[in-house]
């Protein structure tokens, strides 16, 4: 902990190298838990963009309260989505074909894992708003059960009872059998 607050005082002094450090330490988590509440790749790559921005622009207002940098971020980030639903929600927008980048040399493999994605973020319409923000934030965000609880306000024991439900759910309902 003590690194990470050193380095968040360096960054609230705009240090590049410390700036630079947060934003690859956590990019990654930030997208996959964005584009996992929003189902838009192309639109959480820019989101999660905006987030660094705004963590920039506000790092000298972060306190710690002693919970890890990235809840901080995360909090940014549920900002951001709440703020996208609404305006979506304002006005109809028809989606573009976002193409899968090429992650390997077997694009049905790629194709395949783009589909069971689009399962799951469509199967996660059905959850709870607490369900899909543990499930986003412990699989797309990979938090720990203890960094999710501290992120979300919750016990450690609320995140699991919650996670369990909704991976239960997840799995009636992406199941082959549950079809039938």
């Amino acid at each position: 902990m003590q690194n990470e607050e050193s380095l968040v005082q360096r960054a609230k002094e705009h240090d590049s190298y410390a700036l630079t450090r947060h934003y690859e330490d956590n990019f990654d988590k930030i997208y996959r838990y964005i584009v996992f509440k929003i189902g838009d790749r192309t639109e959480a790559e820019d989101m999660t963009q905006q987030v660094f921005l705004n963590a920039i622009q506000s790092i000298s207002s972060y306190k710690s309260k002693g919970m890890p940098f990235s809840s901080w971020l995360y909090r940014i980030a549920h900002n951001q989505v709440v703020d996208y639903i609404r305006k979506k929600a304002k006005r109809p927008t028809v989606p573009l074909d976002d193409t899968l980048p090429v992650k390997s040399d077997d694009p049905r493999r790629d194709v395949e894992q783009k589909l069971e994605l689009e399962e799951v973020i469509a199967a996660a319409g059905s959850l709870t708003m607490m369900q899909r923000e543990v499930i986003s934030l412990r699989f797309a965000g990979e938090l720990s059960v203890a960094e999710c609880a501290r992120t979300m306000g919750k016990t450690e024991g609320a995140i699991k009872a919650l996670q369990h439900s909704a991976v239960n759910a997840l799995r009636r309902l992406l199941s082959p059998e549950a079809a039938q």
